[in-house]
């Protein structure tokens, strides 16, 4: 008799994923915890493990499908081994008996996609949950009217509603859903064609919305004269290669920006406005943007501050070639305190960054260009690189902005300020 597998939870909050590749096919024996499909939820990827061993019967998802939890995957036919290739079906039947079919064990979330996120510290169905985020609502800031204070969906309409009359003031505003705004029949001018988005580009869509709607953002703009650094990046840059990294701008940046975030504490906090504090972190997980076919995500370096500039640009090599074939999990991109995004290699120069809540700033970092620079009565050409700060004025004043991206200026031109620092 077979035994039907089917797709775990996959984590609070998550109702559905893309299916991206099935690993397995009808007559395969697979064992347990062997990834048998790989399915991209909001920004990662990850393979879902068998919690069955046995021979594969009928697979029921193919590339392309939306999968829900619950859903059916494949079939197994429990206790069957693999046997050696060139033995017949019959023949090994024969010389072994199949092993006692082991009992299923339930599969765990954690298992398909690590550490999906905490919970929140209040009583709601994973339902509410959903409608609250997809609303722009912070559940923590209802007040439930049901048994023991549990939030209902009707306490966070009425929630929302008053937010909308003024009535009671609200850390996160009441955002706009993407694509909420009716659109024209575009094709009444001309030839379209729709293309639908993919699990990363909807969840960037959504995050990059409620960033922009519920931060006061203020961004400033610097430069630095990068001409030593970068004669020290190309003599060094052999040692990160034989390392396994590429030594650049980026990875020294890095580094840099950890040691101005234990110099520049509010610029590595949170704002949680349902209590009316900061918090202030003591830890260093830096985020870098990394483009993909798939859409933009930012995987983090934990732990920068402690780490040498060969040990992060080895790690950032690594992390962006996974996180361009689609392999990195969600705890790779969890717990970020500040986050840098470089678009020099673009030609761009100066941009505004979107803060990526819930870390309060992000830096820009443009292409280095050569320039002319009148020092010590001398015209001097020099490598000077754009920098933007962007960051959300509840916590961080202008002043306190300047000073660290000034800060961040200073070790870049003066290298030995950073060494002296950390």
């Amino acid at each position: 008799m077979a035994t039907a597998f089917k797709l775990p939870e996959l984590g609070e909050g998550i109702k559905s994923a893309d299916v991206v590749s099935v690993l397995v096919k009808p007559g395969d024996v697979i064992k347990k915890d062997q990834g048998v499909i790989e399915i991209e939820s909001e920004k990662a990827s990850a393979e879902v493990p068998s919690s069955v061993a046995g021979k594969v019967v009928e697979v029921r998802v193919k590339e392309g499908d939306k999968i829900k939890p619950g859903q059916v995957i494949l079939t197994v036919e429990e206790g069957v081994a693999a046997a050696p290739k060139t033995a017949a079906p019959a023949k090994a039947a024969e010389a072994k008996k199949p092993a006692p079919a082991a009992a299923p064990e339930p599969p765990k979330a954690a298992s398909v996609a690590a550490a999906i996120s905490e919970k929140e510290p209040v009583f709601a169905s994973p339902s509410v949950r959903q409608f609250a985020r997809e609303i722009g609502v912070d559940i923590r800031t209802v007040q439930g009217t049901g048994p023991a204070g549990r939030i209902s969906l009707d306490d966070v309409k009425n929630h929302a509603r008053s937010v909308a009359a003024g009535q009671v003031a609200a850390p996160a505003l009441v955002a706009a859903r993407p694509g909420a705004t009716p659109l024209p029949d575009f094709s009444k001018f001309g030839e379209v064609t729709r293309e639908p988005m993919n699990a990363v580009r909807r969840a960037t869509a959504a995050h990059m919305t409620r960033c922009w709607a519920e931060i006061p953002h203020v961004t400033i703009f610097d430069r630095a004269d990068i001409t030593a650094v970068e004669e020290l990046r190309k003599q060094y840059k052999s040692k990160a290669e034989a390392a396994g990294g590429k030594l650049t701008i980026t990875a020294i940046l890095l580094k840099v920006a950890a040691v101005a975030l234990k110099t520049f504490p509010r610029i590595n906090a949170s704002v949680d406005m349902a209590k009316q504090e900061t918090v202030l972190k003591r830890y260093y997980h830096i985020g870098c943007a990394v483009d993909t076919p798939r859409g933009l995500v930012v995987p983090v370096i934990r732990d920068a501050d402690r780490k040498s500039i060969l040990q992060i640009a080895t790690e950032l090599a690594q992390l962006g070639e996974r996180a361009r074939a689609g392999k990195l999990g969600l705890a790779d991109m969890q717990g970020g305190t500040f986050t840098i995004t470089n678009l020099g290699g673009l030609g761009t120069t100066y941009f505004t960054p979107i803060v990526n809540a819930p870390e309060v700033a992000i830096l820009g970092v443009g292409r280095a260009t050569m320039e002319s620079s009148y020092t010590d009565s001398f015209c001097r050409p020099r490598l000077m690189l754009p920098l933007s700060l962007s960051f959300d004025h509840r916590v961080v004043d202008g002043a306190d902005g300047a000073r660290f991206l000034h800060w961040i200026v200073d070790a870049m031109e003066r290298p030995l300020l950073m060494a002296m620092e950390s």
